[in-house]
């Protein structure tokens, strides 16, 4: 398995390449998308992206935690956090190991 990081670039490149469009319009169409996301997940919308999966944000309480080196309890505040669920056309395919 490769340890390849796609990057911003890649996708950009991914979408010159299969749509046509100018290396500019495909990385403003890359930024966009990515934004668009992203700002949702920040107002703590959640965001479906069919046959790929869903990008939530979950409220997490506060507790009392431990350091695993010294056992001192610490406190964790109330936070959130964002969760990454996959389709289950994305699970088969992991499992299967190929690719859609």
């Amino acid at each position: 398995m490769s340890q390849k990081t796609i990057t911003r670039i890649d996708l950009s490149e991914a979408v010159y390449q299969k749509l046509g469009l100018s290396r500019i319009e495909s990385a403003e169409l890359v930024e966009t998308f990515l934004d668009l996301i992203s700002d949702r997940i920040v107002e703590g919308e959640s965001v479906k992206l069919s046959s790929f999966g869903s990008l939530l944000v979950r409220s997490k309480n506060g507790r009392i935690g431990s350091n695993p080196k010294t056992g001192e309890e610490v406190p964790n505040t109330p936070r959130r956090v964002m969760v990454f669920k996959p389709s289950n056309i994305l699970k088969q395919a992991v499992l299967d190991g190929h690719k859609k």
